[in-house]
């Protein structure tokens, strides 16, 4: 019987529907910001959608700066850049505007900016976020243009650690951002490759926490009304992103991700990291391609909950009919079936699949997978991936 002992969290305000992000500098006000720093990615930067959402704040007059030395994999440098710039502005707060790594690296400089310790002190292992100067961390406006990861609901950010070609969860409650704009109007302009790609990072919070060991109903219900959301709307929000309510599911669906993966993720996390940390690919992407390989691969621990799972999405057949509607969004969303459909020109040496099997086995993620991520099972599923052997 699963132990009945856990420990849950919740998500912030959030205000969510279409046009709502015409109460920006409102929401500034209610959380104490008056000069905040905007942070967003250098190819949001250009677009009309990051125009008009500066001028809402130039309509009500509030000071702010603009930084997007942002990489899509972020790195230390970006951080140690946008605290600079944070405080040469003497901003008292973050915008966090865009996908997740803009939102991820806009947590960590208001996070980082008080603190006198390296950000790899704050990793998310055991207490160390409480090493944290707690009373300097600044307030933050989450704003998502994306519906992937769901970061606008979470307590940390990922960055990384490019000596070690690491990706590293750093962690504390008050990167939470205080109140989170949800304006399904903001993902219309996503192209289809990257509506895949964060639909699908969505999908994968949401399976991983809800074959997650660990008692957590009010995670796992949320899970499944978050698979069942991105099984029905993914596939409309790719093949028309003007349709707004698609958008809107896909939305609900990325902050239910990660609501529910405060129980856990697994080995389609924990094999993604090092890829994208070696290869700087897309993070969502790399997890769509691992999927069916680690879905099957946990099927001896994880069978029953799937059968309950494709019963409350309406699919037939049991964990094989799950695994074929896997199959069939995958393709219809024209993710690559391997690796080296991802990777162009991919040639992955020994040497190489044992390093990305050794930073697998170590990545946080990997301690929730239903099934024990050893060594040899994380070769294993590599080399699955490799030749698309499910």
């Amino acid at each position: 019987m699963t132990k009945l002992f856990s420990k849950w969290n919740y998500p912030t305000t959030v205000r969510f529907g279409a046009g709502r992000i015409a109460e920006l500098a409102e929401a500034l006000k209610a959380t104490g910001i008056s000069r905040p720093l905007f942070v967003t990615d250098p190819g949001l930067a250009k677009l009309p959608v990051v125009a008009k959402t500066l001028k809402l704040l130039d309509d009500a007059k509030v000071k702010y700066g603009v930084f997007s030395d942002v990489k899509p994999n972020p790195v230390e440098a970006n951080l140690t850049a946008g605290i600079a710039a944070y405080k040469k502005g003497g901003h008292d707060g973050v915008i966090a505007f865009g996908g997740g790594s803009a939102l991820d690296l806009g947590k960590l400089i208001a996070f980082q900016q008080a603190q006198t310790r390296p950000v790899w002190d704050f990793e998310d292992i055991g207490d160390w976020w409480t090493r944290a100067n707690s009373d300097g961390i600044a307030p933050i406006v989450a704003v998502p243009t994306t519906a992937g990861t769901g970061s606008e609901v979470g307590r940390a950010g990922v960055i990384t650690h490019e000596a070690t070609r690491t990706k590293k969860v750093i962690f504390h409650p008050k990167m939470l951002p205080a109140i989170v704009i949800a304006d399904p109007n903001l993902t219309v302009g996503m192209p289809p490759f990257i509506t895949a790609g964060t639909g699908m990072d969505a999908l994968a919070h949401c399976l991983e926490a809800y074959c997650a060991p660990g008692y957590h109903p009010m995670a796992d219900g949320i899970a499944v009304e978050g698979i069942r959301l991105v099984l029905e709307n993914l596939p409309k929000a790719f093949a028309n992103g003007k349709d707004l309510t698609a958008r809107a599911h896909m939305m609900s669906a990325a902050a239910m991700g990660a609501t529910a993966f405060q129980k856990g993720l697994g080995a389609i996390h924990s094999l993604s990291h090092p890829i994208g940390a070696l290869y700087d690919t897309h993070h969502g992407m790399t997890n769509a391609v691992f999927m069916p390989y680690v879905l099957a691969f946990n099927r001896p621990a994880t069978e029953e909950r799937i059968v309950r799972l494709a019963a409350y999405c309406g699919i037939k057949g049991g964990f094989d009919g799950f695994a074929k509607a896997i199959a069939k969004l995958r393709k219809e969303l024209k993710v690559p079936h391997t690796l080296p459909g991802l990777i162009k020109g991919l040639d992955m040496d020994m040497k190489r699949k044992a390093l990305i099997a050794d930073m697998a086995i170590v990545d946080p993620t990997a301690g929730g997978n239903p099934v024990k991520l050893t060594r040899k099972a994380a070769l294993s599923l590599l080399e699955a991936a490799l030749i698309g052997k499910v």
